[in-house]
C-alpha cells in the first residue's frame, strides 16, 4: 500500500506484467507495419514511461516524437482539452502511431484525431497501454490496446495523482475504503471470544460478525439464503462455503461505511480464508490481523465446566466433549495459523487473567495494525 496526498493506493499490476504487454504490443506492431518506419508520437505526460519501454523493445527503425495535452485534474477527466506542445515535423505521407497511456473517457483521442485531420499522414493508428472500456464514450478505433482495465482510478508508470507517483515501475489503484480495520478473532472454546469481542467492537467502533448469529438471523427470518442454509442443514449436510460467504457479503454491504469488522467463527479452513480475502478485496479492504487467545487445554475445561452450570448447553457439561472440541478447535486453526503466517498477519495474545488484561493485550496488537 502507498499513499499519495491524502488517498492510499494498492498494489495492481507489477513491473513486469507490463514490461511483458510492452514487448508484446511492440511486437505486434513491428509484424503489422513490416519495412515501413512508422512514427511513435507519445502524448505527454503520462506516455513518457510507456514510449521509452516501448521503442527499447521495437525491433525495427523508428522515429519518436511528442504532444502534450491537457486533459486531467486531481481524478477527473475534464471537457477542457488544450494542445499545450505541437508537432514540429512534415508528416505527410508517413504512418502515424499514437502511443497512449491510457484511454478512458476518449477525450483526449477526439483532439488527437482533430489534430491529425490536417496532417495528411498515410494513416493514423492508436495503441494504449491501458483501456477502460466501461468508459468509453467515443467511436474511434483503438488499434492496440495492451491491457483491459476496471474504472478505478490508477496511478504509476506515468500516472499521476496530483503530480505524486508517476515515478512508480508498477501500478496502484486507488483504494476507495480508506482506514479500515478488519479482524478475525480466534480462540478455543471456553477463551472467552465472544466477551472480548463485544469489549473490542465498543472501543474501536467495530462491526461484529459472528457466523453463527448471521446464520440463526438469515434462518429466522426466512431470507433466501437462510431458506437455502436450511435445506441443505434439514438434509444433514455442510452449508456449502459460497452460501456463508455470500450471507457475509450481505452484512458487510449493511456497513459499507463501517471503521471495520471482527469476524468470530469464520473463516475455518483454507478455502473460506481465500474466500474472505476475496469478498473484501472487491471492497478495497483486507484482513489486517488473525488474533488468537491462547489458553492452555486444563484452564478451558476448568472454565466450560463453570460456564456450564448456569449457560444450559450440555456441551458444555461434559468433560470428554469439551475436550474435544478443543481438540478439534486446534485441528482446524492450526491450518488457519499458517495460512495468516505466510501474511504475516498471525498474532497470539495470552487469554489467561482478568477480563481487563485480555482486553489490553488486544488492544496492544490492534493499536499496532
Amino acid at each position: 500500500m502507498i499513499k499519495l496526498h491524502d488517498l492510499y493506493f494498492k498494489p495492481f499490476i507489477s513491473e513486469q506484467e507490463i514490461l511483458d504487454v510492452v514487448t508484446r504490443m511492440a511486437n505486434d506492431i513491428a509484424n503489422d507495419l513490416g519495412d515501413e518506419i512508422p512514427v511513435f508520437i507519445g502524448i505527454l505526460n503520462g506516455s513518457f514511461m510507456f514510449v521509452s519501454d516501448f521503442v527499447k523493445k521495437f525491433p525495427k527503425p523508428c522515429e519518436v516524437t511528442f504532444i502534450k495535452l491537457a486533459s486531467y485534474e486531481g481524478l477527473k477527466s475534464t471537457d477542457d482539452i488544450q494542445r499545450l506542445i505541437g508537432l514540429t515535423q512534415d508528416l505527410t505521407g508517413r504512418t502515424v502511431i499514437i502511443l497512449e497511456d491510457i484511454i478512458d473517457s476518449g477525450k483526449t483521442l477526439a483532439e488527437v484525431h482533430r489534430i491529425f485531420k490536417n496532417e495528411n499522414v498515410k494513416e493514423l493508428k492508436i495503441a494504449t497501454l491501458f483501456y477502460k472500456p466501461e468508459a468509453y464514450k467515443k467511436d474511434f478505433k483503438l488499434h492496440y490496446v495492451g491491457i483491459e482495465i476496471p474504472t478505478k482510478f490508477i496511478v504509476g508508470y506515468g500516472l499521476d495523482f496530483d503530480g505524486l507517483g508517476r515515478d512508480l515501475p508498477e501500478v496502484y489503484q486507488l483504494k476507495t475504503t480508506q482506514h479500515m480495520t478488519n479482524i478475525v478473532l480466534f480462540g478455543p472454546p471456553g477463551a472467552g471470544k465472544g466477551t472480548q469481542a463485544n469489549f473490542l467492537k465498543e472501543k474501536y467502533n467495530l462491526i461484529h460478525i459472528s457466523t453463527g448469529d448471521v446464520f440463526r438471523f438469515n434462518i429466522k427470518n426466512e431470507t433466501a439464503l437462510g431458506m437455502l442454509a436450511q435445506s441443505y442443514m434439514d438434509k444433514g449436510e455442510l452449508v456449502p462455503d459460497k452460501v456463508t460467504i455470500d450471507m457475509l457479503a450481505a452484512e458487510v454491504e449493511k456497513n459499507a461505511d463501517a471503521n471495520g469488522f471482527i469476524f468470530d467463527g469464520f473463516p475455518r479452513t483454507d478455502a473460506q480464508a481465500k474466500a474472505l480475502d476475496d469478498l473484501l478485496d472487491e471492497k478495497d479492504s483486507e484482513i489486517n490481523a488473525m488474533i488468537a487467545l491462547e489458553v492452555n487445554d486444563k484452564i478451558l475445561v476448568e472454565r466450560l465446566l463453570e460456564r456450564g452450570k448456569t449457560s444450559g448447553r450440555p456441551d458444555d457439561a461434559d468433560e470428554n466433549i469439551i475436550r474435544n472440541r478443543v481438540k478439534e478447535y486446534y485441528k482446524k486453526t492450526a491450518i488457519l495459523k499458517d495460512y495468516y503466517k505466510a501474511q504475516d498477519k498471525y498474532y497470539g495474545v495470552d487469554g489467561v487473567g482478568s477480563i481487563e488484561e485480555i482486553t489490553q493485550r488486544l488492544s496492544k496488537v490492534i493499536d499496532q495494525l
